[in-house]
Formats: structure tokens, sequence, C-alpha cells
């Protein structure tokens, strides 16, 4: 039986089989592979819009893109006023190799080129471009490089860089899906920048009201609560009130809160040249990327971004709120310093409505003062001289010990109703200018002087006392009490202290008596020769000896005129 030859098939034919399947496996493979390209994209677009905080959308774009493309790092840029780069979030450099690298890229080279253009750059290798300004020192090796700009509606936000990626090379299909990568982006950051705006917006209603709440309370300092608040608010290293001065042409830190603020609180300065000044002068904002000097803010040499607000109300400036950071700290936005400008004025009307319930509060405690001091004068010291009298007529017709008695209690009612005048003339005397009036000044220096005495002295006034007694005659007085009632503290062991002052004719009389133990002449006299010394020198003279009933008596005495020291 004969073997039958085996089926065969035209070489030609088998080849041209096997070639179109190939070419089906190998479309089938692109497809797949564009298909799980594509994948990759809609996860990278639900990774970037998925998040509302901007700094945290920023990084999701940079890691989304490198994941999509398969590259080691990733950085991106976003783009400052001045068309430089104002922020820069990196991915795949470690915090060490950062750190070592030093400050971030400012926008020059191939980064600079894609902020200049605005339109993509794909290149094979970084140092063939004749761009390329090269890397720092410590800076990791990089080739490939792909770089993509980020547009917010017709604004360039920033740029998306890739470098190295594990190909080698970016391809074409990279820089398409890239770029639409970036376009999502671009709605994801505005998306942020609306929410973060918002929120920033809600923060400064809320600060705004604990203010105005702080404020109408009266319970604080109405300016340092500005600062406490706005320091809180805002990512800020210095934050201050800044006033018109006492002298003209000057300015005056009334509250300060952060760097070096305890150096600044109170310091004056000249206006001109001053930020301060030209915004207390123009009624207008001010927003600045540097200060440089202490001329130009009054904050301190070495600070950065700042921005100056007027805080007016009712036609009336209060002063300015200057917020300060330091050098290559983030710039404030336009949007801060709107905030800001809001906030200042609706905070100028709290403090306005402050000032003038405070004011308001201050009339009626005058009104009640005036009342007392009326009802003191009309009756209580009507009374009392009355029963002096009464108590005259009396003695006129006792004898012995018992006149001598009643005459004792008669001038006790007068040294009482000596007090009570004294007491009159401070309710009646409005508390504004009491600086100037030597009566002030001596009634809170007895008053201080009863927490390390016994009992709080009793002091009198009689004659013009704040006609004559004015100016360096004033301070001279002061003085000689504050001596006499620290003498007395310190070595008198008195229980009760009295003090005169009284201008009769052309003479005015200090005299401080106590029940203390008496004059030691033969003591320490460095307090009573500077008395001695004060009264010589205005022509006067004092003596310091022991009473007849006991303790010392400073008398000091010094001549006076209508215009004050003879």
């Amino acid at each position: 039986m004969a073997t039958s030859d085996p089926i065969a098939f035209p070489d030609a034919a088998r080849s041209e089989f096997e070639t179109t399947i190939e070419q089906l496996v190998t479309q089938a493979q692109r497809v797949l592979q564009t298909q799980g390209r594509l994948r990759a994209l809609l996860r990278a677009n639900r990774l970037v819009v998925e998040e509302l905080e901007l700094k945290e959308v920023l990084r999701r774009i940079v890691e989304a893109a490198l994941d999509l493309v398969d590259a080691r790092y990733g950085a991106l840029g976003v783009i400052g006023p001045d068309g430089r780069l104002e922020q820069f979030i990196h991915v795949g450099i470690s915090p060490d190799d950062a750190e070592a690298i030093g400050h971030l890229p400012h926008g020059d080279g191939l980064l600079g080129a894609v902020i200049d253009e605005a339109t993509a750059i794909r290149l094979e290798n970084i140092h063939s471009d004749p761009r390329s300004v090269g890397f720092p020192e410590h800076h990791p090796p990089m080739e490939a490089f792909l770089g993509v700009p980020i547009r917010v509606r017709d604004e360039v936000y920033g740029n998306l860089y890739l470098t190295n990626p594990v190909s080698g090379s970016f391809s074409a299909e990279d820089e398409e899906l890239v770029g639409v990568l970036a376009a999502t982006a671009g709605i994801a950051i505005e998306n942020a920048r609306l929410f973060d705006s918002a929120r920033r917006r809600e923060r400064w209603s809320s600060a705004l009201a604990d203010v105005s709440a702080a404020l109408l309370s009266g319970d604080s300092d109405a300016l340092a609560v500005v600062v406490e608040h706005v320091a809180a608010l805002i990512e800020a290293d210095l934050v201050q009130v800044v006033i018109e001065g006492e002298a003209p042409g000057t300015v005056e830190v009334a509250a300060a809160r952060g760097e070096g603020s305890d150096a600044l609180k109170g310091a004056s300065y000249p206006a001109e040249g001053t930020l301060a000044g030209r915004v207390l002068a123009s009624g207008e904002a001010a927003l600045f990327d540097e200060v440089k000097s202490v001329d130009g803010v009054g904050v301190g040499e070495g600070f950065g971004p700042t921005f100056v607000v007027p805080l007016e109300a009712f036609g009336h400036s209060i002063g300015v709120l200057s917020v300060s950071r330091l050098p290559d700290a983030p710039r404030f936005s336009t949007s801060d310093l709107a905030m800001a400008t809001e906030f200042g004025a609706q905070a100028s009307v709290a403090l306005e409505l402050a000032r003038g319930r405070l004011d308001r509060e201050q009339l009626e405690l005058l009104d009640d003062r005036s009342r007392i001091a009326r009802d003191l004068h009309d009756h209580v010291i009507q009374r009392l001289f009355g029963a002096g009298l009464s108590l005259q007529s009396l003695a006129a017709r006792a004898s012995g010990g018992v006149r001598d008695g009643i005459l004792g209690q008669v001038d006790a009612i007068d040294a009482a109703i000596s007090e009570i005048r004294t007491v009159i003339f401070a309710l009646s005397t409005p508390t504004r200018g009491a600086e100037d009036s030597v009566r002030h000044r001596l009634l809170d220096l007895v008053t201080e002087a009863g927490e390390v005495l016994d009992a709080t002295p009793r002091i009198s006034f009689s004659g013009p006392v704040d006609l004559l007694i004015r100016d360096v005659l004033a301070e001279d007085v002061t003085a000689v009490v504050r001596e006499a009632l620290s003498n007395v503290a310190r070595h008198a062991q008195a229980s009760q202290v009295e003090v005169d002052v009284s201008v009769d004719g052309a003479e005015l009389r200090v005299r401080i008596d106590d029940d203390g133990v008496g004059f030691e002449p033969n003591g320490r006299a460095s307090g009573t020769h500077n008395l001695a010394v004060r009264a010589r020198q205005l022509g006067g003279d004092c003596t310091i000896a022991t009473r007849a009933e006991g303790g010392t008596r400073v008398l000091w005495r010094v001549p006076v005129t209508e215009n004050g020291v003879a």
C-alpha cells in the first residue's frame, strides 16, 4: 500500500496570514495600551478634581502627571504678578536633597521659556537646548523634559514640568495626555481658588464679628484687639496699627504683634516718606513686595511682602493697619488686600462706635460726679457748717475741759469740711487733662502711699493751688510730697499722716504731719537734704522737727507770684 503525501500550503499564503495575525495582535495591544492610558487619564482627572484645598490640588496635579507618563520627577510652578515663579511644588526629590539644593528656582532657563512662550516644550535632553542654564549643586541629574502651561480661563496660572520618564523620552502622546490633564487642572485650580476665597472671606467676617463684640464690650484695648485678631487670622510675621503722633508730622505705633513688636509699641518716627504716612495722607490701601528699612513703614529692617490699609470711619482717620511677612515668604494677593481693606473699613466703624460708647459712659460718669459734688456742697457741707456753729455757741457757754472738748470737735468738723471740699474739686474736675492739675497728682500720690502706710494720708488744699502751682513748680511740689511720704513709710512708724497744701498771699506752704516716733536730726539725711535743696533753689526753706504732741512735721515753703515761682 502506497504512503499518501501530507497536505501542504503554499509558503507565500501562510506568510501573509501570519503577518495579518501579527498586525491584528499589535493593533489590539495598542488599543489596550491606549485604553489603559485613557483610563489612567480619567483616574488622574478624578484625583485632581476631588480636592478643594489649593495646596493639595497643586500637589495632586503633579503626582497624577507623574503616574500618567511614568516619569520620575515633577513640579508645578505658580506664576506671580511679575511673571516669575512665586511658588514651586516639587515631587520626586527627597527632603534632604531639596534642602541641599537650597532656594527654589526663580523661573530662568527652560522654566522661564515655558512661562514666556506659554506653550508646551518637549525635549529629548535638557542639556542640548540652548535655553538650559544647568542645575545648582546637589541637584539630581535630569535629561528628558516636558513642560506644559496650566491655564485658568485666559490666564496662565502656572506650568507643569516633568523629567526623566522610565521610557527614556516623552512621546507626542505623552504631551497630548499631559495637556489634557493640564486643562482639567485649570478647572480644579479655579474651583480651589473660589473655595479658598470663600473660606478666607468667612474667616475675615468671623474675625470682624469677634472684634466688634470685643470692642463694644468695652473690656479691652480697642487697637490691641484689632491687631490680635488680624495676627491670628492671616499668616503674617508682624501686624501693627500706626496712628498720627502727638508731634506734627510724626506717626506712632499704637499696637503691634509679631517680630520685634515689643520694641515697636509706642515708637514714634517722622511720617514723611513712610508707607504708613502715605496711606494716612491718601486714605488709599497699598501693597508692596518688599520693605527694606525702617524708613519704609516703621516695621524694622528685613521685612518682605507688606500691605497697609487705612482705618477710617465717618470721615475721621483713626490710623492704618500694616501687615508684613519676612523676606522670601509668599506674597500677599490683591484678594488679601481687598479683604483686609473691607475688614479695616468695618472695624473702623466698630472702633468709632466703641469710642462713642466710651465717651457716653464718661459723660454719664461726669454727670454722676457733678451731682454728688453738688449734693456734698449743698447739703453735707452746709449741715457740717451749721453743726460747727452750734458747737461754737455751746462752747461759749461752757467752761473748763468741756469747752476745750467742744472746740476740738469744731476743729475736727473744719478739717472734715476741708477734706470734703478737696473731694468736691476732684469730682467736679474732668478727668481729661488731669495730668496738668497738681491737685490730681497729689491725690493720686496719697492714694498710692496708702498701700504702704497703715492708712491713706489725709490731704487738704487751700487758696488758688491749681492757678499758681503749675509746670516746674508742680513737679517740685509733687516730688516734695513723694519724698516726705516715702520717709514716713520708711522711718516714722506712723499710723496717721496729714498733708496740707496752701497758697496764702505770696507764699506756697506744703505741710506733712505724722504721729510717728519723731525726727532724728542725726539720722540719714539724703531725703531731707533733697527737700531743702529744692526749697533753696526756689528761694524758700524747709524745716523738719518733732511736734510737741509727738510725730514729725515737715514744712516746705517757697515764694510765689501770679505767674508761679517768684
